[in-house]
């Protein structure tokens, strides 16, 4: 299975037989609160919200909206909702996190603690995944938001994670490419040599569930024309659901062309931990958690 829309993902995530709960942590955020709601009327969710409760009611209120009391958690200090969120999933009273109005990096300290977090002792990536006018399917650019300069390791861990969320959500077998600017192996060009490297580590079960090429430039990656003209072989060619940036600048970089300049959609996620963590930016539009949220509960599901 590959999915070619958020409308393809969305009515997936409604086809569920039962529905996702989703803890938010500092939920007072009006994006936040109406992205949630939304997700609940599709039945794609049921919010869990924590924070200050004033400020919750206030944001409800203005949608005209209500949750049931035993699903709203007083604990107006920011890091206490933040650990209180993990440990609703930590004890199975929700299934996946979502960042409301709070910093990131009070979130991941909850969600990494050693002791009642939820690491399972793999690198953490971000997951995202993109409707690009004029690609053929959705399109999933990684790492654009948590791992500044990856180890080969650390992209190994990156392939698996976002291998192992696009599979919980139903796709067979992704096919990956890891970007350099040419397509071949050049000594000189550390990109190239650990692009080669993770495809050997796919050719000997290493990373499985899926067929990894590199190195693969973005124009062969998306392209099976230009692909073909440079007599450029494989069968990612033009057909890449994920493309593997060298690091966080490029993988940066790349979304955000595609959003704003290609006016992509686009949606994300944390992945690598125990269950996925929503961390949209604060200033994200409503439309942007909403989808994020979605996919988030598609893969929950697994």
């Amino acid at each position: 299975m590959v999915y070619k829309t958020f409308d393809e993902l969305i009515a997936a995530a409604k086809s569920k037989p039962s529905t996702a709960r989703m803890a938010v942590a500092a939920a007072g955020d009006p994006h936040t609160i109406e992205a949630v709601l939304k997700a609940r009327e599709e039945g794609i969710a049921i919010p869990v919200l924590v924070g200050d409760k004033a400020i919750i009611d206030e944001a409800l209120k203005q949608f005209g909206a209500t949750v049931p009391e035993e699903d709203i958690y007083d604990v107006p200090d920011l890091a206490e909702s933040a650990r209180k969120a993990v440990s609703l999933v930590v004890e199975g009273k929700a299934d996946f996190l979502m960042k409301g109005k709070l910093d990131t990096s009070v979130l991941l300290k909850a969600v990494v603690n050693k002791e009642c977090g939820l690491g399972q002792g793999r690198t953490m990536s971000h997951f995202t995944m993109f409707q690009v006018p004029g690609y053929h399917k959705l399109m999933v650019p990684v790492d654009g938001g948590m791992v500044t300069y990856p180890t080969l390791e650390q992209k190994k861990d990156i392939i698996c994670n976002t291998v192992d969320t696009l599979r919980a959500m139903g796709y067979d077998q992704p096919k990956v490419g890891v970007l350099a600017c040419v397509e071949k192996l050049n000594p000189k060009m550390p990109e190239t040599v650990e692009a080669d490297a993770l495809k050997q580590m796919n050719l000997n079960g290493e990373i499985t569930g899926c067929v990894v090429e590199g190195p693969i430039s973005y124009d062969c990656a998306v392209s099976k024309e230009i692909a073909e003209f440079k007599g450029f072989v494989s069968p990612c060619a033009g057909d890449c659901d994920v493309l593997v940036a060298p690091n966080i600048h490029a993988g940066n970089i790349m979304g955000k062309m595609l959003a704003v300049t290609c006016g992509a959609k686009m949606a994300g996620f944390i992945v690598g931990a125990k269950c996925p963590i929503v961390m949209t930016s604060r200033g994200s539009s409503p439309e942007e958690k909403y989808l994020s949220i979605v996919i988030s509960a598609v893969a929950a599901q697994k």
